[in-house]
């Protein structure tokens, strides 16, 4: 992923900053998503690619801690499951 800067006058960073903390996003990631709408609205700028499985659910990727280390490698953690 590039990174691009951008200026913001204070009261739309602040607005910001309010719809990342609502949202539970990063202000990135807002930022992504509107840019993303934008650019699917308007009818002479070509479409970007359409959204991964990580672009859609990256916000969750690693913010579980704990758990078992072997959870995707070791069949042992599904014994039962699927059993009543």
């Amino acid at each position: 992923m590039r990174t691009l800067s951008v200026k913001l006058p204070p009261p739309l960073d602040t607005a910001l900053s309010q719809a990342s903390a609502r949202q539970h996003l990063s202000k990135s990631e807002l930022v992504r998503r509107a840019v993303a709408a934008y650019l699917s609205t308007t009818p002479d700028i070509p479409s970007p690619r359409p959204p991964s499985a990580l672009d859609l659910a990256g916000d969750l990727v690693g913010c579980f801690g704990g758990g078992p280390t072997d959870l995707a490698s070791n069949p042992r953690h599904l014994d039962g499951f699927g059993q009543r």
